[in-house]
């Protein structure tokens, strides 16, 4: 392959995924071309790919990513070809309001690596110096790869940090980022930790990472399960983490009194909320709150990026279980179709280059 080309899957339009070769992306000023790893196939990837589409075409996709630097352009210095980083994929305009205040993820005018400019399911990518943190020794490009949905699941935690202590936590929904969420309510010191799903694989991993309090709401009514393991009081906290209407519905119904129900899964559908449940709601004076991205700090500041990847050096927080599939790029449309029709059991898919 000619040194200016490289092995990218590219999505052309809604469905139409092709891999082919397109031009390695050039260095400007202040930029790190990194070499990608490993990138995870995130959740939000097969709708995009599959239903939704990206912003502009043709893209490739992929945002949750880790890679060895490949070369820096002019005005980097932190960085050197052979570095290990993480990539925070949000480009800022760093001139809105929300810039201003080093609020990254509410930026007005942003753009993202993988859905609004090409992305990880390549060879290489190219990012802002700012965006790039490097991995501490002992984690794995595999690990490092999953910093992205892990800070997304801290993320959501720390909404409701305070009310965690020897609490409740109920999380509906035991996919890779249900579990990242169950593992830091567990580390931010929940009593116990209720883990909701439908798919008995994804319980069984549950089981595996330590939770005991795991059931399957297929088979038992979520409200009832959560209601009877807490004495008829409810959760202090739940987390939505699938998505789906009858998700949200168990989470909303099983919140205790004066408790608060995160959403953290991208909405698949809309939801109707029955008004005897809307009024539990009220009379419970319940909190719901939203979340969406995380927190980074280009100041090198102890933000939900860096906490992640220290939890995963240290041991404290456990991801390798989660991969269950990795790829290289020449299987990765067969992959990505297998997880659209789910016709295997899948939690954590890592593509690489081939």
């Amino acid at each position: 392959m000619p040194n200016d080309l490289m092995e990218a899957l590219v999505l052309h339009s809604i469905g139409d995924l092709r891999l082919q070769q397109i031009h390695v992306p050039n260095l400007s000023e202040g930029q790190v071309r990194v070499r990608i790893g490993f990138c995870g196939v995130c959740g939000s990837d097969i709708p995009r790919i599959f239903a939704k589409g990206t912003y502009n075409f043709p893209t490739v996709c992929g945002h949750e990513f880790a890679g060895i630097v490949d070369a820096c352009g002019a005005g980097v210095e932190n960085f050197a070809p052979g570095d290990a980083v993480v990539v925070f994929p949000l480009l800022w305009c760093g001139k809105c309001a929300a810039c201003e205040q080093a609020k990254y993820v509410q930026c007005h005018d942003y753009g993202y690596l993988g859905s609004r400019s090409n992305g990880a399911f390549a060879e290489f990518v190219v990012a802002p110096k700012e965006n790039l943190i490097p991995v501490p020794e002992g984690v794995t490009l595999e690990e490092a790869a999953m910093t992205e949905p892990a800070a997304v699941a801290l993320h959501a935690l720390r909404r409701v940090q305070k009310s965690i202590v020897g609490k409740t936590v109920a999380i509906f929904g035991a996919g890779p980022i249900g579990l990242m969420a169950a593992q830091w309510a567990r580390i931010m010191g929940a009593l116990e930790v209720l883990l909701f799903d439908i798919v008995a694989e994804k319980l069984e991993l549950a089981k595996r990472l330590g939770f005991e309090s795991v059931f399957n709401s297929a088979v038992e009514d979520a409200v009832t399960v959560a209601n009877a393991q807490t004495d008829g009081k409810g959760a202090h906290v739940c987390i939505e983490s699938a998505g789906v209407p009858q998700t949200y519905l168990n989470a909303l119904g099983s919140v205790g009194r004066g408790g608060s129900v995160v959403l953290l899964g991208n909405p698949v559908a809309d939801v109707t909320l029955p008004a005897t449940l809307i009024s539990q709601l009220m009379r419970r004076e319940v909190n719901l709150l939203g979340t969406w991205n995380s927190d980074y700090s280009i100041a090198g500041n102890d933000d939900e990026w860096r906490t992640v990847l220290q939890a995963i050096a240290s041991g404290t927080l456990t991801l390798s279980p989660l991969i269950t599939h990795k790829v290289p790029l020449t299987d990765s449309r067969e992959m990505l179709h297998m997880m659209k029709d789910k016709s295997e059991f899948y939690a954590k898919v890592l593509i690489h280059p081939s």
